[in-house]
């Protein structure tokens, strides 16, 4: 008989960035004042569950989510490498035309291929190791439920992965906000249904979340 497990993917809540930059994998980027409250929020959404295992990126910002998680399930917090977030050439710098990064010819080069992304870790390396992760976290949880704390473009490239879309996408249109959860069901190893949820939504900022994820 096969069992019914599920794994959830959380996004980790807004992050500390007064110099709006993409952070990327810098360290020292930890949740805001209301991040944390996201990441309370997504607790509690999560108390009664039948979590079993927890694992988040090792950034510091998931790692931060994962903690009240980790308070209302009693469970450890492993990290996995695999789930952080994705390279990028930008990293550090402010990003945008005008006022950002793609004013200086240097970077140019770096946009000539959207369907890699040229700017970055390819799309189809992303995709391999968030779902190794995940059938990780699906095997330990077997019959149960897992979490993982990752990151927006990690997260939502797993999604399109598994749903058998194409992974070059318009990333203002990822269905992915602050503190969501993009949830897998398995019947064994089979992938059944996937379900989002956005339990902070209440307390997203007006604006849309920029540099970083």
């Amino acid at each position: 008989m096969s069992e019914l497990t599920r794994v959830h993917l959380v996004r980790h809540g807004e992050v500390e960035n007064p110099g709006k930059i993409l952070y990327g994998r810098l360290p020292g980027y930890g949740l805001s004042a209301l991040g944390r409250r996201m990441a309370d929020v997504v607790a509690e959404w999560m108390q009664g569950r039948d979590v079993t295992v927890l694992v988040s990126s090792p950034l510091e910002r998931a790692q931060q989510t994962a903690e009240p998680i980790a308070a209302v399930t009693g469970l450890h917090v492993t990290l996995d490498k695999r789930a952080v977030e994705a390279e990028n050439h930008f990293e550090g710098l402010s990003f945008g035309v005008g006022d950002g990064s793609l004013r200086h010819p240097q970077h140019w080069r770096y946009m000539v291929n959207p369907f890699r992304p040229s700017w970055g870790e390819a799309y189809v390396d992303v995709a391999a190791r968030m779902k190794s992760a995940v059938d990780a976290a699906r095997s330990r949880a077997e019959g149960h439920e897992a979490v993982i704390v990752s990151h927006q473009l990690p997260i939502w490239i797993t999604r399109r992965s598994l749903e058998g879309r194409r992974l070059w996408h318009d990333p203002r249109k990822r269905q992915c906000t602050l503190a969501s959860v993009t949830s897998f069901a398995y019947d064994g190893e089979v992938l059944t249904s996937v379900s989002y949820a956005e339990p902070a939504r209440a307390l997203l900022p007006n604006a849309s979340a920029v540099s970083g994820a």
